[in-house]
């Protein structure tokens, strides 16, 4: 199955971005995608949202849903990609929407941990997710999704592989600082090798964050890639057999231990 992910600058204004999703879809159709992952806050940047962000969130999220929907049916290829949910407080959720060829929603994940770190609180606007993981199913392949800093924490990518899947997802908007691409780099590594499953980012570009989205094969080679470009797209073909190759000589998942916390010294 051929998959893209797409790499842009958000704006503050939610037509502006749905019109660049629809620009970058066409681009992922035109290199043979069946599927394109969009970022998070593809819907909108909190930076540059105008008046409170759950007025823009209540205003915006249907409309957003909506047109993506519309996008993947007008275009015939399936769609994750990252915005905000009512949550009915004043910290929405923040939520990818993963929607069919036909323009069928399949589902939808609420970011499970919020970005308390490096000087940031995501938890101060935002409502940490309740409804735990998501997979599913397209063109023979099971897919799951983990937003941002979920990467940090190797239990989410480990129980979607448990889980079956194949594909791990991971939309973002991975801020700059020391480091930071190099983290983003090693820890998308580590998801696929750890769990010798594929996994595909998308990140935001912008003043704030750093792009470099990317395919990554189970045994942690890049196979598509980009950098700080503003707009783009790459595309790749992922496979079952890769996943089956490469747990034939690192058969992992067989081999690891879950009695480790009732061992004792």
């Amino acid at each position: 199955m051929r998959i893209s992910v797409g790499q842009f600058r958000p704006t503050g204004v939610v037509a502006e971005n749905l019109a660049t999703l629809r620009r970058l879809a066409e681009s992922a159709r035109d290199d043979g995608a069946e599927l394109v992952l969009f970022p998070e806050e593809s819907m909108f940047t909190v930076r540059h949202v105008a008046g409170p962000l759950a007025e823009a969130v209540d205003s915006g999220w249907s409309s957003f849903v909506s047109e993506v929907t519309r996008i993947a049916a007008d275009l015939n290829i399936a769609i994750v990609a990252g915005g905000y949910e009512p949550s009915g407080t004043e910290r929405p959720y923040n939520t990818v929407v993963a929607v069919d060829a036909e323009g069928r929603i399949l589902g939808t994940y609420r970011k499970l941990h919020l970005y308390d770190a490096f000087k940031y609180k995501e938890s101060e606007s935002i409502t940490p997710g309740d409804r735990g993981l998501l997979t599913l199913e397209l063109g023979g392949l099971t897919f799951g999704i983990m937003t941002c800093y979920d990467l940090r924490f190797p239990e989410v990518a480990r129980a979607l592989a448990v889980a079956g899947v194949d594909v791990v997802l991971v939309p973002a908007a991975w801020f700059k600082g020391d480091h930071k691409i190099d983290h983003w780099q090693l820890l998308l590594k580590a998801r696929a090798v750890e769990n010798t499953v594929w996994v595909a980012a998308a990140g935001t570009r912008s003043d704030n964050t750093i792009g470099h989205s990317a395919i990554i094969d189970p045994l942690a080679v890049p196979v598509a890639f980009l950098g700080e470009e503003g707009e783009a797209v790459e595309t790749a073909e992922v496979t079952r057999e890769r996943i089956d190759e490469v747990r034939s000589f690192l058969p992992v998942l067989d081999n690891r231990r879950t009695d480790v916390d009732q061992l004792r010294a």
